[in-house]
């Protein structure tokens, strides 16, 4: 208990010290400087509040105690209720704090940049993509997020060989993270003539967009190129040079956005996508020199584990990292995705409280 009320003190301290900082006129000039203090202040919020609440529970206890000295019957079991609630309503509140303290992912409260790309079954695995695309889209909408396109490659079948773009909205990338995987469809094509059910595959890779504070490219490691649109987009596309691809030359890693208004946006998207890209890769190698492995039943995020299995002819979703099956696939491919990102979030929470 002593340590923990002194890891909020702490926490309290930085939280105030923050507070006056912003109010600092060098800070108040400098907008980014700004956004990352707000930004880090914001983050510990919920843990101030919370230390406020258990100061008064022990306050209250404190007072409790002295009364239950009193000679008077009736003051003696008035603090033997306000004992007993007040020591309830602590441990409750000590429980949320070990969770409130959990440390997190720094990236999770940024935007996520999704890419997704039909893989195994042919025609019907960009299908699909195209299906996950749509399904991603809609609980971005039931949740008060913004999508924005970084690049299409439509599949004359339907769907998309690739489709990348951006979530915006608070928490964004920390909701969807455990999205990356291979997801696999069972169901019956519409070309099959035979009513045999296929297999197919579409994977998904999820990263946090990263600030250029947090993260600066070399622009001698970058090479820009402008060309024309082609492709959906709107009529402008095919009158103008506004697609720009942007190239991460020591890792190859590229990046081709056309579906802005103009030029600026695209290279402005552009530069978000790859600054993400590069980070990621960074990272990774980082990891691996270090030799983190995760041991998470929720796996590393690569794009080749499978995660998750959508059977259409049983009306079934099962993710296999937490055995998780839900039985109304036509609710979760329609966006109603809260059931299982809470139960990804829940197994996290429940790993970190493990040490795992």
């Amino acid at each position: 208990m002593d340590a923990l009320v002194i890891r909020l003190q702490k926490i309290e301290d930085r939280y105030n010290l923050l507070g006056e900082m912003l109010m600092d006129e060098k800070i108040y000039s400098n907008p980014k400087e700004m956004g990352k203090l707000a930004k880090e202040q914001s983050s510990l919020t919920q843990a101030v509040e919370a230390f406020k609440t258990l100061k008064g529970y022990e306050d209250a206890l404190t007072e409790a105690y002295e009364l239950i000295k009193d000679t008077d019957h009736d003051i003696k079991e008035m603090a033997k209720l306000e004992i007993e609630e007040n020591t309830q309503l602590k441990e409750e509140l000590l429980a949320k704090i070990e969770i409130i303290l959990i440390p997190k992912d720094p990236m999770d409260d940024n935007n996520a940049i999704i890419e997704i790309r039909g893989a195994a079954g042919g025609d019907e695995g960009n299908i699909f993509a195209g299906d996950l695309y749509r399904m991603y889209c809609k609980y971005a909408e039931t949740v008060g997020w913004k999508v924005e396109i970084i690049e299409t490659m439509e599949a004359e079948s339907g769907g998309f060989t690739l489709v990348s773009f951006m979530v915006k909205g608070n928490r964004a990338y920390g909701d969807l993270k455990f999205e990356s995987g291979s997801h696999r469809v069972q169901r019956v094509p519409k070309t099959e003539t035979q009513g045999r059910i296929h297999t197919s595959t579409a994977t998904v890779l999820v990263e946090p967009e990263v600030e250029e504070e947090d993260f600066e490219l070399d622009p001698k490691d970058l090479e820009i190129e402008t060309m024309r649109a082609s492709g959906a987009g709107g009529q402008h596309v095919n009158k103008t040079d506004s697609a720009v691809r942007v190239v991460h030359l020591p890792t190859g890693m590229q990046v081709k956005c056309q579906d802005g208004r103009s030029q600026l946006d695209n290279r402005a998207t552009a530069m978000k996508a790859i600054r993400a890209k590069v980070f990621a890769e960074k990272k990774r190698i980082e990891d691996a020199a270090k030799e983190v492995t995760r041991k998470s039943k929720l796996g590393s995020g690569d794009r080749a584990e499978k995660i998750r299995t959508y059977n259409y002819p049983q009306n079934r979703v099962t993710d296999h990292r937490i055995g998780l099956t839900i039985t109304q696939l036509d609710r979760i491919v329609d966006g109603k995705m809260d059931d299982i990102i809470a139960g990804l979030l829940a197994q996290e929470q429940k790993e970190k409280l493990s040490g795992e």
